[in-house]
């Protein structure tokens, strides 16, 4: 049907409607399928949603991380230590991996997920966490995983060493970017003033000890594994991940081995990162697996 216009006759559906706008998005893919030639594919799966999380459910889990901590620590600095008993060494690693728990924490914090619905909450245990964590600044470390996660695997990251630099090169270079002489200052107050009353074998061995090694198991599995090495052009978080196995991926690191998945959701909680991998177990190409 069309009416005149002048000495024109103009469709009457096509002229009252608006003009559609510039699709790019389809326009550029199909024009590039025309040329025979396929469009840079940015992620390889789709981003997983983030699973629902009780508004409180991360404050409570933090709160027991840093309960069993204090009271690990606590019973240890105070009994008495024989070289000759097994549990003196098996605590040595369960202290190592509370304070571990306590950088993992505060590494949630940073990312608005131990309470998301209360800021001020979420921050504080941040603070605490990292504090406890040999007075680690809060302040300075949120800014520098925000780089992290912005730059990943590039000069800007401040995580990353090169693809095929060596574990211990790496380490170093990990150390110094975040310890601060302050760290030292406070750490050896306390320790010669805590030696007053506890034995200092006690202090070296379940407190000093603990935070060292803990560096050592952050560093590998969250850092050293994850980002070493040559990564797929498809793979745009330049990380890998853990096989599957939740038992060890909680063990060796709070489930922080699962690496693509938490830069792929980084707002998930440790504690359910599980589930992340497991939205993630058919999608991920196996070459991306450490």
């Amino acid at each position: 049907m069309a009416f005149m216009n002048g000495n024109t006759a103009i469709p009457k559906n096509k002229s009252l409607q608006p003009e559609r706008p510039f699709q790019r998005r389809k326009f550029v893919p199909n024009l590039l399928r025309n040329l025979g030639m396929k469009p840079l594919v940015v992620s390889h799966h789709p981003k997983p949603p983030i699973p629902p999380q009780q508004p409180w459910t991360g404050v409570f889990i933090a709160g027991w991380v840093i309960i069993l901590w204090s009271s690990s620590l606590a019973w240890n600095l105070w009994r008495p230590f024989e070289w000759t008993n097994p549990l003196t060494y098996l605590m040595v690693l369960v202290q190592t991996h509370l304070f571990t728990g306590l950088f993992i924490t505060a590494h949630d914090a940073m990312h608005g997920s131990v309470c998301p619905r209360h800021p001020k909450v979420n921050h504080f245990i941040g603070r605490l966490c990292a504090f406890l964590f040999v007075f680690n600044s809060y302040q300075t470390l949120r800014p520098k995983h925000y780089r992290h996660h912005r730059h990943v695997g590039t000069p800007e990251d401040p995580d990353f060493h090169g693809e095929k630099t060596g574990f211990w090169p790496w380490y170093l270079k990990f150390l110094l970017e975040y310890l601060h002489w302050k760290q030292f200052l406070l750490a050896a107050v306390l320790f010669n003033i805590a030696a007053i009353w506890i034995p200092q074998v006690n202090l070296i061995l379940y407190w000093v000890v603990p935070s060292v090694l803990s560096t050592l198991q952050l560093f590998y599995f969250g850092t050293y594994v994850p980002h070493m090495g040559e990564h797929g052009p498809e793979n745009q978080h330049r990380s890998h991940t853990q096989k599957l196995n939740h038992l060890w991926a909680f063990l060796s690191c709070y489930f922080f081995g699962y690496h693509y998945e938490h830069h792929d959701s980084p707002r998930t909680p440790w504690w359910m990162l599980w589930q992340t991998k497991e939205i993630n177990l058919t999608t991920l190409p196996i070459s991306e697996e450490a």
